[in-house]
């Protein structure tokens, strides 16, 4: 197996760095680095048709990956996650034709570990021993669990009111937990203060290079599992936005090589009335969004006030024909209960905000009940039992 992989490059400003030491956000514009890969060569010499042949995760699409040595991949079985027909809520919604790609599936219990196994292989590729993270909750258990069988030092920071799952899965994978008054914003600034004190290397989401390439890779699966082409749509919760970029970046991958064509499906971003500053950028034309002020609502994956890679999120919507739409906690919570009564998947209430905004954009009109859809749930709803 061998990597494409040839540098980093700055979303912002194109400018190249190498992808054989460390980085974090670009030095000269403090924005999002992307991995890149010779998709010319990978063109020519990738059988797209050779790999389902190959066993099932993130890792079947090694030529798109970051790690150079193939010892270095710590996976625990992440990805190959199932896309499900949700012929139950068609009838229900009078829809056409609804997926669910569930996510809760993965190790860990939600996508998260897609990212974390990309971004803690690719540390121990680059000799990086001690990792931090600031999470609402199924991050800090995915960098446990994976730091402990790369054994690897790991560090979280959390806000208090995370669901209590997701403290106790960090606690006795044998991370260093640390508890925060506040939000993950605040969290974040802990983390980074204790990665300049302490000799930690911060895998915040979209602030190190590598997250986003675990996650890409759902974007592989659906065409792959829709015989190489992209569906309609794809509504996605968002809080911050590594799942839409990540598959955007899929999209103009598997294009460069030839493996599907120009059409792309509508990228639909879904928050909570409560902590919405992408719905709010987006309706009023703006690149970036504004920090959300006093961020409040029951999905804690999606209650992030100010995403790192707030322009590309708006840039993947815009460049659709997408949208961003909000939802509310009493929709979340009969949505939870709506996915998991038709369709037999208890999702994650983020997860379950992607069925509240199909609903309200079937009934505004905004997506046609003939559009073929996927909802993404991203994690399960096992790990919240403190909502039930």
């Amino acid at each position: 197996m061998k990597s494409y992989l040839t540098h980093l490059e700055c979303t912002e400003t194109g400018e190249t760095y190498s992808a054989a030491e460390p980085h974090s956000l670009s030095p000269a514009s403090q924005k999002v680095l992307y991995p890149r890969y010779d998709l010319e060569a990978a063109r020519r010499e990738v059988d797209r048709d050779a790999l389902p042949h190959r066993p099932p995760g993130i890792w079947r699409y090694f030529e798109l990956m970051p790690v150079l040595d193939e010892s270095n991949v710590v996976t625990m079985g992440e990805g190959g996650t199932p896309m499900l027909r949700a012929r139950r809520i068609e009838t229900d919604l009078a829809a056409a034709k609804v997926y669910i790609k569930d996510e809760g599936t993965n190790p860990t219990g939600s996508f998260k570990a897609r990212g974390l196994s990309a971004a803690v292989s690719k540390a121990k590729e680059l000799g990086l021993m001690k990792l931090t993270v600031p999470s609402a909750g199924n991050a800090a258990g995915a960098l446990a669990a994976y730091c402990a069988r790369a054994g690897i030092e790991c560090h979280v920071f959390m806000p208090n009111d995370a669901p209590e799952a997701n403290k106790k899965e960090a606690i006795v994978a044998g991370a260093h937990l640390t508890l925060v008054e506040g939000l993950i914003s605040d969290a974040g600034a802990l983390s980074r203060k204790a990665a300049a004190e302490l000799g930690l290397f911060d895998v915040s989401t979209l602030r190190e290079p590598y997250r986003v390439e675990g996650k890409k890779t759902m974007g592989y699966e659906i065409a792959q599992d829709l015989g190489w082409r992209l569906p309609g749509a794809i509504v996605y919760p968002t809080g911050g936005g590594t799942g839409i970029v990540g598959m955007w970046k899929a999209f103009d991958e598997m294009e460069a090589m030839g493996w599907i064509g120009p059409d792309r499906p509508k990228m639909i971003a879904v928050q909570a009335e409560g902590c919405a500053p992408i719905v709010r950028a987006f309706e009023r034309g703006e690149r970036y969004a504004e920090p959300w002020e006093n961020a409040t609502t029951i999905a804690a994956g999606i209650r992030v006030p100010s995403a790192v890679g707030d322009y590309l999120i708006l840039d993947a919507v815009r460049a659709s024909g997408g949208t961003a739409i909000i939802v509310s906690d009493d929709q979340i919570r009969a949505s939870v209960k709506a996915m998991a009564s038709l369709e037999g998947i208890w999702p994650a209430p983020e997860g379950a905000a992607t069925l509240a905004g199909y609903a309200k954009l079937l009934t505004s009109g905004m997506l046609s009940r003939d559009e073929e859809t996927v909802l993404m749930n991203t994690g399960s709803g096992f790990k919240y039992m403190d909502l039930v």
